[in-house]
């Protein structure tokens, strides 16, 4: 076993279902639930063996014994990791741009995965690679990392972010950007504004602006790939350096786009967490020429 969780019931949710306890109180899915079921004393209440069809009691302790995973394949590669947090569970790195965050054809071994697999072979630790958001190759900042099934089950719909974007020209206060995203059928890569794509919803706050440039706070309401690249190129702001979507590479080799901050409840302990990542050299630099103008 490599790991125990300890749930105590709370006076309102006596009474109720395990399973739907476990579920909507402990974060579990009904996966891991299933996989517990097979384990010896895998949950248990109060000592005793917890079946799904029981009813938890109120001040109870529930304990979780999270089983032995194997780790997955993935070769170790040595170099830097600007890890901005870390603990049993969690782990949050600071992503610099041009690397992927995982395996792909063309980079087999220069990814965030591979230095990610290193680190936990040093520490002696299990690693299977969970990234719960996954960041463009070009794009900076946070990527967050689960430890266990359990944690990346129990992050979902959780996790807050917060991005930095330089854009062409000259924006002014805050607004959002309700508009569906979806592939055209020439293309399998850009993303289009499309009356038939799925929803995507992209809040902006302008920080600072000249009449080139202008430097955006950006949240997500949806998560839909490259969904602030081509929600700015629909304003007619795309990003500085993204000529994917019609931004001049002139003062920067990369779409100017960076994952700054990330604030989320703990799975486990159930604090309230802010990460948060400096905005890199590349983008500071022409951040601080727009605060001069």
């Amino acid at each position: 076993m490599a790991e125990v969780l300890c749930f105590t019931v709370p006076p309102d949710c006596g009474g109720m279902n395990a399973k739907w306890f476990l579920k909507s109180h402990c974060g579990l899915s009904t996966r891991m639930i299933t996989r517990l079921k097979r384990e010896k004393d895998g949950i248990m209440m109060n000592g005793k063996i917890l079946r799904t069809v029981d009813r938890v009691e109120a001040g109870a302790e529930i304990l979780i014994h999270l089983p032995q995973e194997e780790n997955s394949f993935l070769e170790p590669v040595k170099g830097e990791l600007d890890i901005r947090f870390e603990d049993s569970h969690l782990l949050v790195v600071n992503k610099p741009p041009y690397m992927p965050v995982h395996p792909v054809k063309q980079h087999r071994t220069d990814t965030l995965a591979n230095r990610v697999a290193w680190y936990a072979a040093q520490k002696g630790e299990p690693f299977i690679f969970r990234a719960h958001n996954r960041l463009d190759r070009n794009t900076s900042g946070l990527v967050l990392l689960a430890k266990d099934k359990f944690t990346v089950n129990a992050l979902k719909g959780q996790v807050h972010k917060v991005y930095f974007a330089l854009v062409h020209g000259k924006m002014k206060g805050s607004g959002t950007v309700s508009a569906p995203i979806g592939l055209h059928d020439d293309s399998q890569i850009v993303r289009h504004v499309v009356s038939e794509g799925s929803p995507a919803v992209t809040h902006y706050e302008t920080l600072y602006s000249t009449k080139e440039i202008s430097l955006l706070r950006l949240v997500l309401e949806t998560g839909k790939t490259h969904q602030i690249r081509c929600h700015m190129r629909h304003l007619g702001h795309p990003l500085l350096g993204d000529d994917l979507y019609g931004g001049s590479p002139e003062q920067i080799s990369r779409q100017a786009l960076h994952c700054g901050e990330m604030t989320f409840s703990h799975p486990v302990t159930g604090e309230t967490v802010t990460v948060q990542a400096p905005i890199p050299e590349d983008m500071q630099t022409i951040i601080d020429k727009i605060k001069e103008d």
